[in-house]
């Protein structure tokens, strides 16, 4: 599996159930895979659920918007390499970018971009990112492309 200087890069199964009649990864199946890799991300560091509850507040967000566009199929079951990273982290939202990849990273079948915003519970309204979220992430900032900073937003975000 290939790695990125910035981000992560996440080796996910493709089973036959993700597969369309052609035998190829139906359209569908690639905000799943995406999802699996990211929550597989957060879950590693204590951030997912646990009897149908989340074990931090920042487990608790939507997502916004998603977007993706497709290069080349991924054929058959076997892997698939995702790699993504946090393009702008603002007050409540988080803008991920990711491309999934052949393992040995030579082919992009896919990329896309994924907007999640954090939620309060109790009202349902977005909530800003906690303080240990925010540390959390800066290893998955991409660096930006003037200054070779990480772009860390503390404005807030339009409301969901």
């Amino acid at each position: 599996m290939t790695e990125a200087d910035y981000g992560t890069t996440i080796a996910v199964p493709i089973h036959f159930d993700d597969l369309d009649a052609l035998g190829i990864v139906h359209n569908a199946r690639f905000g799943v895979l995406f999802e699996r890799a990211l929550i597989g991300w957060w879950a590693e560091r204590g951030w997912s659920f646990a009897g149908g509850r989340p074990t931090r507040p920042d487990a608790y967000n939507v997502i916004r918007e998603y977007s993706i566009t497709f290069h080349a199929p991924i054929v058959g079951t076997g892997r698939a390499a995702v790699h993504f990273w946090l393009e702008k982290l603002g007050t409540t939202s988080a803008d991920y970018r990711f491309r999934f990849l052949s393992e040995d990273g030579a082919v992009v079948h896919a990329e896309g971009r994924r907007v999640n915003i954090c939620l309060d519970p109790a009202t349902m309204r977005p909530a800003p990112w906690s303080a240990d979220a925010r540390t959390l992430v800066k290893a998955l900032l991409k660096p930006s492309h003037h200054s070779g900073q990480f772009e860390v937003s503390a404005h807030r975000t339009a409301t969901a």
